[in-house]
């Protein structure tokens, strides 16, 4: 069986915050959202490919969603420095600054960051590798 798409859905207690930093700090495009859905409100960001998306809900009596550990990743990979800095530019210039990663294979050609929840996202550079 062929797969069309995935979506990887994680809670929040956060929403807003949690919207800012992958939409706006990390550049993700808006694909939907919706309100008040059994309770649930939720907002979906793509990724490189339409077939890949992120979402992110919240119960309206808030759940906390702590991040299960430091690497636990999501990975976006990048074809250069200038991408890399871009991103950490964006990054910084919304207050969020690169973390020490649990795993040293992410040193050199990579920045780690910590989301709102917790969560670590390393952003890659695949021209040195």
């Amino acid at each position: 069986a062929n797969v069309s798409s995935i979506r990887i859905a994680r809670p929040t207690h956060q929403l807003k915050t949690i919207v800012e930093f992958y939409q706006d700090a990390l550049g993700l495009p808006f694909l939907g959202s919706f309100e008040n859905y059994a309770g649930y409100d939720g907002v979906m960001l793509g990724l490189p490919d339409s077939g890949v998306h992120l979402e992110f809900t919240q119960h309206s009596e808030g759940q906390a969603c702590p991040a299960p550990s430091k690497d636990n990743l999501m990975v976006l990979y990048v074809s250069s420095q200038a991408d890399l800095t871009s991103f950490q530019i964006s990054l910084e210039a919304h207050g969020h600054l690169p973390v020490e990663p649990e795993n040293p294979y992410w040193l050199g050609e990579s920045l780690t960051f910590k989301d709102p929840d917790g969560w670590r996202v390393v952003i890659f550079d695949t021209s040195n590798s």
